[in-house]
């Protein structure tokens, strides 16, 4: 890869990725481990039958904690953290004050004043300047976390095999998590629309404890390849694609994440476009796509109503293994976001018909209790 390759940061636990034979690729300015030989059809279906251990430690972590830590994340974030109890995530989002999406990101309460927060790689350093920016009424500080690995088991099988290392997760249900020794955090959580956890870890003990789950036949490394298709099945945004800063959360379909405490609300950044948003039916909605070919239809692909006029844009193409063919996501007018609606679309020089579909795919089988 020459000198690009020398530029990208480097995984943690590469020297494991590089034995597994992986194949790399630049992502987010990390060298990643795109896809393995068995292929990612097969990396992705064995994690919905079994457990897909996933590398996400290009991702960033960050510490938040202070006395005014709730205050400051319920005006940075559309966020009501005394909702959240110690051990409780959420998903949220940092919105500009157009009510874009800046990034989304999960928030985890570890006490009474401290928090972890995963962000995208993408947009690590944007999210840590907003932050900072954000922060400056405010008795708290954040603090980037970046000499631990984060780890990700997803698939039916991953809460038996965190059982038998020795982690208690029989009452750990989804979007909750633990710091079972100093310097951990295990969260019941993912971004496969499978039961799952994320393990974040100090370097150290890294290598050993990868190895062991490794050990356990259930367990196949799989690539960020899989990790895509995955998440596009079970109807999970990416962002950067599916939401932007031109996306706001009302036609990305996301306000499941905006307590109904804080609708209509202000006190937090972003919240008067969010009420004008929430109360304004929206031009555009995110959809689910199903194309009527063999062949997937990729991102930035146009949408046609039978007029020939366009009417929306693809934003997420793919193959859905598991599906059992080309899913994708998009945006599209809000007329035309309804299940069964036909679409075309081109591909490869041929106008094909593109029908909306529901989300997600797939059953999402997260553990609930």
């Amino acid at each position: 890869m020459g000198n690009t390759a020398e530029k990208l940061k480097i995984l943690p636990l590469e020297d494991l990725h590089i034995k597994a034979r992986a194949k790399f690729g630049a992502f987010s300015g990390w060298n990643m481990p795109i896809s393995y030989p068995v292929g990612v059809m097969k990396e992705h279906l064995h994690t919905r039958c079994f457990s897909g251990l996933f590398d996400v430690s290009h991702m960033q972590v960050i510490a938040m904690e202070g006395p005014d830590i709730d205050a400051f994340l319920s005006f940075a974030l559309p966020l009501d953290t005394t909702t959240l109890f110690s051990g409780q995530s959420c998903y949220t989002y940092m919105l500009d004050e157009k009510a874009g999406i800046i990034d989304d990101l999960m928030i985890t309460r570890l006490g009474k004043d401290r928090f972890i927060a995963v962000v995208n790689a993408s947009n690590a350093t944007v999210d840590i300047d907003e932050f900072r920016c954000r922060i400056a009424n405010f008795n708290c500080a954040i603090r980037p976390l970046n000499h631990i690995v984060l780890l990700s088991l997803q698939g039916p099988k991953a809460a038996e095999i965190m059982c038998s290392l020795g982690f208690s997760n029989e009452k750990l249900t989804f979007m909750h998590g633990y710091e079972p020794y100093d310097g951990w955090l295990v969260t019941r959580s993912g971004y496969t629309g499978e039961d799952g956890f994320e393990i974040a870890l100090p370097i150290d003990v890294a290598h050993a404890f990868t190895e062991r789950l490794l050990a356990d036949h259930r367990v196949q490394w799989a690539g960020l390849a899989a990790r895509d298709s995955l998440r596009l099945e079970a109807g999970l945004c990416l962002h950067g694609q599916d939401i932007t800063t031109e996306t706001n959360p009302v036609e990305a379909n996301l306000t499941f994440a905006i307590p109904k405490s804080l609708r209509g609300k202000a006190g937090f950044v972003g919240a008067d476009a969010l009420s004008k948003a929430l109360i304004t039916p929206p031009v555009r909605l995110r959809v689910g796509l199903k194309p009527n070919t063999h062949q997937p239809v990729r991102a930035g692909s146009m949408l046609f109503d039978e007029n020939g006029r366009q009417i929306g844009i693809v934003t997420s193409g793919g193959f859905g293994p598991f599906f059992g063919g080309p899913v994708a996501m998009g945006y599209v007018a809000t007329s035309c976001a309804r299940p069964g609606v036909k679409l075309f679309t081109n591909v490869r020089g041929k106008m094909i018909i593109i029908a909306v579909h529901s989300l997600p795919f797939v059953p999402q089988r997260y553990f609930k209790g």
